[in-house]
């Protein structure tokens, strides 16, 4: 009798510390996760604080182009109001979009890019566009691991109980940027 309490007792004591192990590694990825979306979050606001001042710099030498600056204000700030990955991923396409157009007006204007100051800009915004989609790619990967470990039997179960909920992907939605680059000479 006491060797079935013991085998018993260790039968519970194995998925007491299972159901730790489980959890514990659920709530490092789920944190891991959160902490990946705020990388995100600092550049995507390094790059809201850049527009302003590139913006500005174009107005000086493109003074007539109004509706250019008018819809980058405007993506900029739905960008900025967006909370989820899904809204944050459609706001930064459309910004995106029209900071391409902001850099087809600066193309008419040779005074502009010969610019220091918009070359600076310029620069700074490729370079924080760089670290966006580094701090996307990390962010993804992220989700993909929490995403499996709660899907995986038997941790799905765990997961369920505890209402640990999937997490979306940060994805380029825009299928222009998926189309590949036309060169012509």
């Amino acid at each position: 009798m006491t060797t079935l309490l013991w085998i018993i007792l260790g039968i519970i004591a194995l998925v007491i510390i299972w159901l730790i192990g489980v959890y514990n590694g659920l709530i490092k990825l789920k944190n891991r996760t959160d902490e990946a979306w705020s990388d995100i979050d600092v550049q995507l606001k390094r790059r809201y604080n850049l527009i302003p001042n590139l913006v500005e710099t174009v107005k000086g030498y493109a003074a007539h182009e109004k509706e250019v600056f008018t819809k980058v204000t405007e993506a900029r700030t739905q960008a900025m109001g967006a909370t989820t990955p899904q809204e944050k991923g459609q706001a930064e396409n459309m910004l995106s979009q029209t900071l391409k157009s902001l850099f087809a007006v600066a193309e008419n204007y040779p005074q502009l890019r010969a610019s220091e100051n918009f070359a600076k800009l310029q620069d700074e915004l490729s370079d924080t566009e760089n670290k966006i989609q580094a701090a996307r790619r990390f962010y993804n990967g992220n989700v993909r691991d929490f995403n499996i470990k709660i899907e995986v039997f038997p941790n799905n179960l765990v997961a369920g109980m505890l209402n640990f909920k999937k997490y979306d992907f940060f994805q380029v939605e825009n299928e222009e940027e998926r189309k590949n680059v036309e060169v012509k000479f």
